[in-house]
């Protein structure tokens, strides 16, 4: 599994070559002792370590067969991962059998528990922050408020049938059954992002088990497609390279340096300095109705996911058989193409409100509480926005426990508030309208950056 740490035919750890191994001074057992410039050699593909708790594993292997992607572990190759490995195993007990054929030793007694000189206090006053909340339960569900939401969704999809069987297929009833189903499209993928987060059972298999019924039969998407991309955003949020939520894929440009490294590399694929305008042509309307439905049954094929390809061809029958007798083959077509294009809108405002203009850079090495703070903001609280946004409008707080059922966000936020207080973070907090605007200022003031390095000589 890479070679470091291996046992010698005499019992003793095999020392490594790098220079920052240390040979003496173990905590126990055979384990060797690495210091934190040699763990950190390990960062490359086909040869990767991480810290958990200041034990040193070797994953080069093993993160191929990691049920959250290869990719989440990856990016934390040659780094303390600890943060990361509490906040996205709500029973850590579970993952740890799978790590200890992978341990290979132990940080020297004389190296410090966190690496890149993050700062100790904060990192340990998070952590004491993670135990009351654990202690006050507030990482346990509420079955009822699920099943209630579950039950609206259904709720809606039954309502517009119903209009359609009763009123018939004039304009005005099939607008307004789109916008019904776009609703329940909606706050199913809201739904679908609990499950996916483990945040609802206590047993992850059942949070796995009904995630691939909501995603699949209820939105006609892939839960693994969802994994492994949702989660290394959550791993490393506003990262580039490490977020796949950044990659723009060229069509525009985020944040302060990827504009100027742009701009002085003479790259053009469009012109950025009018993004904050033709965001409204190719963001919000193409998103889930072009890009992630490709992407999605893509990756299901090229994968050889016939699970999820089942669920999500289920949906598309369902249905189908449901509104073909309404609208018939193209019709129907057409009808789901832009109940796809309305839910897009409500997808991209929703989850870029929170992100987009926030700091956009490339890997800082930071504590969980500070990446997080960086990355993301909050929108105000309320009915309509709790509902609308599936609770994200508490995005700190989901970052930084991202198995926390919602319903409990309000009850963290004043915890995460005053500890950032505490150490002088920012904890942003802006009304819907504002978070909405600021996606567009944000594009602008980067399309500026870019046409001003651009035509610098």
């Amino acid at each position: 599994m890479g070679g470091g740490g291996q046992q010698t035919e005499s019992g003793d750890p095999a020392k490594s070559t790098g220079d920052g191994a240390v040979g003496a001074g173990r905590g126990g057992g055979n384990l060797a002792v690495y210091s934190w410039e040699e763990v950190q050699k390990h960062n490359q593909k086909g040869d990767q370590w991480v810290v958990i708790d200041r034990k040193v594993y070797n994953v080069t292997q093993w993160v191929k067969r990691h049920p959250g992607g290869i990719r989440v572990i990856s990016h934390f190759a040659g780094e303390d991962a600890t943060e990361a490995f509490t906040a996205f195993h709500p029973n850590p007990t579970f993952p740890r059998k799978f790590l200890k054929s992978l341990l290979i030793g132990e940080l020297a007694d004389t190296e410090p528990s966190q690496d890149s000189g993050k700062n100790v206090v904060l990192v340990q006053d998070f952590e004491a922050l993670r135990e009351r909340v654990e202690k006050e339960g507030l990482l346990r569900a509420n079955p009822l408020f699920f099943s209630l939401y579950l039950g609206h969704i259904l709720l809606l999809e039954a309502l517009s049938l119903g209009l359609l069987w009763y009123w018939g297929t004039s304009w005005t009833v099939t607008l307004i059954c789109c916008v019904l189903l776009a609703t329940s499209q909606s706050q199913a993928g809201w739904l679908q992002h609990d499950f996916g987060h483990l945040s609802v059972f206590k047993k992850s298999s059942w949070n796995h088990i009904v995630h691939k019924f909501v995603i699949g039969q209820l939105k006609g998407a892939s839960a693994n497609w969802w994994n492994h991309r949702h989660f290394q955003h959550h791993a490393k949020p506003n990262i580039f390279r490490k977020d796949p939520d950044v990659n723009m894929l060229g069509l525009f440009v985020l944040g302060d340096t990827q504009p100027v490294e742009f701009g002085i590399k003479k790259v053009k694929v469009l012109p950025y300095n009018h993004q904050h305008k033709y965001f409204f042509l190719i963001g919000p309307p193409l998103l889930i109705p072009l890009y992630f439905q490709i992407e999605i049954m893509k990756t299901m094929i090229m994968r050889r996911d016939w699970v999820d390809l089942a669920w999500a061809m289920s949906f598309y029958i369902r249905c189908f058989c449901s509104y073909y007798p309404f609208f018939g083959f193209f019709g129907s077509i057409l009808c789901f193409t832009f109940i796809r294009f309305l839910e897009s809108h409500w997808f991209v405002w929703v989850t870029q409100m929170s992100h987009l203009p926030m700091d956009i850079n490339y890997e800082k090495h930071q504590d969980w509480l500070t990446m997080q703070l960086n990355a993301t903001c909050n929108v105000e609280q309320s009915a309509f926005n709790d509902w609308f946004s599936g609770h994200l409008n508490f995005q700190i707080e989901h970052h930084l426990f991202p198995t926390m059922p919602r319903h409990n966000y309000h009850k963290v936020a004043p915890l995460v508030r005053a500890l950032c207080e505490k150490h002088h973070l920012p904890y942003q907090v802006k009304t819907l309208h504002g978070a909405f605007a600021d996606v567009v200022s944000s594009l602008k003031t980067s399309g500026d950056l870019w046409l001003d390095a651009y035509l610098h000589k």
